[in-house]
C-alpha cells in the first residue's frame, strides 16, 4: 500500500471520530448549561476549550455561542467539527480507490449538508446540527464495517479511529474530574444507556470511571479502544519477537493498556489524573511512531546539472 493512502485512511478515522466526539461533548455541555442556569458560563466554556486544546480568541467573557463557533463551525481549524469533516473528506478524496463508493458518498454528502444544517441550527437550536454530525459519523462507521475487507486499508482506518477515541475519552473524563456531573460525561461518551443497563440507575463516580476506562465489552471504553489499536498494529507489522516488543508504535499502546488493565480499583478515582495524562501521552507517542514507520515519504529527487 502506498504510504499516502495509508496516511489518508488513518486520518479519515481520526477526523471522523474527532467530529463525532466533539459533537457529543458539545451536546452534553449545552444540556448541562441549560439545566444549571446559575453556572459560571465563562469559566465552563474556558475549561472545556482548554481541555480540548483550543485557545480562546478573546480575553473577554465567553458564551456558549462563542464555544459553538470555535468548536463546531470554524472550518479553518481541523480540530473543530466542520474542520475535521472537511479534512476527512479531503483525505477520502485522495483514497477513493481504497474506500467504498458508499463511504465517499457519505462523507461528501455530509460535508455539503453542513451549511444548511448550520442555518437550521441558528433557528432551531444547535442540537439539530450536533445530532446530524453524530448520525453521519455512525453511518460512516457502519459503512466501513460492512463494505471494507479486513485488510490493511481497514486496519489503518480503525487504528486512527481507536487512537482518537482513547484521546477523546481521556479529555472527556478530564472535563468532569473533580465535579459531580458524571452523568454528563456518560452522555458525552455515548455510554449513558449502556452504563445504566450494566450498573443500574445509581451513578457512582467509581463505577463511571471503571466503565469508561476498563470495560472490556463497551466499544468506546479506553481499554477496548487500546486493545483494538494494538491488534491493528500487530497485524500491520506481523512477526515473531523472541524478546520484548520492538514496535515503537505498539509499545506505548501496550504499556497503557497493561497499566489500565492491572490498575488498583481502590485507588482508580484518586489516580484518575495520572491515568488520563498517561493515556494522552501514549496516544501521542503511538501516533508519532505510526507516522514515522508508515507515512514518511521520500523526498523528490532533484536533477543535478552536469559540469559543462
Amino acid at each position: 500500500m502506498l504510504s499516502r493512502i495509508a496516511e489518508s485512511l488513518f486520518w479519515i478515522g481520526r477526523y471522523v471520530e474527532r467530529a463525532d466526539d466533539t459533537a457529543r461533548i458539545l451536546d452534553a455541555f449545552l444540556a448541562r448549561m441549560l439545566e444549571d442556569p446559575w453556572a459560571d458560563e465563562n469559566a465552563a466554556c474556558r475549561s472545556m476549550l482548554a481541555i480540548l486544546g483550543f485557545a480562546p480568541h478573546t480575553d473577554g467573557r465567553l458564551t456558549t455561542g462563542d464555544a459553538l463557533e470555535i468548536l463546531a463551525f470554524d472550518r479553518h481549524n481541523a480540530s473543530s467539527i466542520t474542520g475535521a469533516l472537511a479534512s476527512a473528506r479531503e483525505n477520502a478524496r485522495g483514497a477513493r480507490e481504497t474506500i467504498s463508493s458508499e463511504m465517499w458518498e457519505c462523507l461528501n454528502v455530509t460535508w455539503h449538508s453542513l451549511a444548511a444544517r448550520r442555518k437550521a441550527a441558528e433557528r432551531l437550536g444547535p442540537h439539530l446540527f450536533l445530532g446530524f454530525v453524530r448520525e453521519r459519523a455512525a453511518v460512516l462507521a457502519g459503512l466501513a464495517e460492512s463494505t471494507m475487507s479486513r485488510d490493511d486499508t481497514w486496519r489503518f482506518l480503525v487504528l486512527g479511529r481507536s487512537l482518537e477515541r482513547v484521546d477523546m475519552t481521556a479529555r472527556q473524563l478530564s472535563i468532569q474530574a473533580g465535579t459531580p456531573q458524571w452523568r454528563t460525561v456518560l452522555k458525552a461518551c455515548g455510554a449513558d444507556e449502556s452504563f445504566l443497563r450494566t450498573h443500574g440507575g445509581e451513578v457512582k463516580p467509581q463505577r463511571v470511571v471503571e466503565f469508561l476506562l476498563l470495560d472490556r465489552l463497551f466499544p468506546r471504553s479506553a481499554l477496548h479502544a487500546l486493545t483494538t489499536a494494538e491488534d491493528c498494529l500487530r497485524a500491520l507489522t506481523p512477526g515473531v519477537e523472541r524478546a520484548g516488543v520492538t514496535d515503537p508504535a505498539r509499545r506505548p499502546i501496550g504499556q497503557a493498556r497493561t497499566r489500565l488493565e492491572y490498575a488498583d480499583m481502590s485507588t482508580l478515582l484518586d489516580d484518575l489524573p495520572e491515568h488520563l495524562a498517561a493515556l494522552q501521552r501514549a496516544c501521542a507517542a503511538a501516533s508519532a511512531a505510526v507516522t514515522a514507520r508508515f507515512f514518511v515519504q521520500a523526498a523528490a529527487v532533484a536533477w543535478a546539472l552536469e559540469d559543462a
